[in-house]
């Protein structure tokens, strides 16, 4: 029986729940986007300098 309770529960949480628009939802992609592809170029870019660097310093290139 507290199963059927909690999962009650949860029905009337969810009709509570205020849910964001399209354009909401539309803009909040696009900004995950755009912020993971700035880390990504970031972290690509370090990488790159800590490869080079290292590269100098082991192999005397």
């Amino acid at each position: 029986m507290k199963l059927f309770k909690f999962f009650g529960s949860v029905k009337k949480e969810m009709k509570l729940v205020v849910w964001p628009t399209f354009k909401e939802n539309r803009r909040d992609t696009w900004t995950v986007i755009a912020t993971s592809l700035m880390y990504a170029i970031f972290f690509a870019l370090v990488d790159w300098g800590l490869v080079t660097l290292l590269q100098h310093f082991v192999m005397g290139k």
